[in-house]
């Protein structure tokens, strides 16, 4: 696992729950923290859509659709959650600079 590397995670939340794309971010000795990878953009308020990342290079990162990365929240998970899992992709070089460009703009 590498960061920027594009896994199918099951993510919870109250009430549920479901297997998403997502993009792992900052690798730690035992854990992994994550932003969550949507399609959905459309009849989200602007508060939400300032909060996303437009994937440019969305096909060569393995995705099946135009997605986009939930920068409001990262995730921290265990290591063990990606064990079996190999990644299904990698963000582009381009997109790793464009990421990182706006997350410091965010701040």
């Amino acid at each position: 696992m590498k960061p920027f590397d594009i896994f199918i995670a099951y993510i919870s939340w109250d009430g549920g729950g479901k297997n998403r794309p997502v993009l792992a971010f900052i690798l730690g000795d035992n854990t992994v923290d994550i932003y969550q990878i949507t399609s959905k953009y459309e009849g989200k308020s602007e508060a939400i859509r300032s909060q996303y990342f437009t994937i440019n290079d969305w096909k060569q990162a393995g995705l099946d659709m135009q997605s986009y990365i939930d920068t409001g929240t990262l995730i921290t998970l265990s290591m063990a959650t990606f064990k079996n899992n190999t990644p299904i992709g990698t963000l582009t070089e381009n997109d790793k600079h464009r990421l990182l460009a706006f997350l410091n703009n965010q701040n």
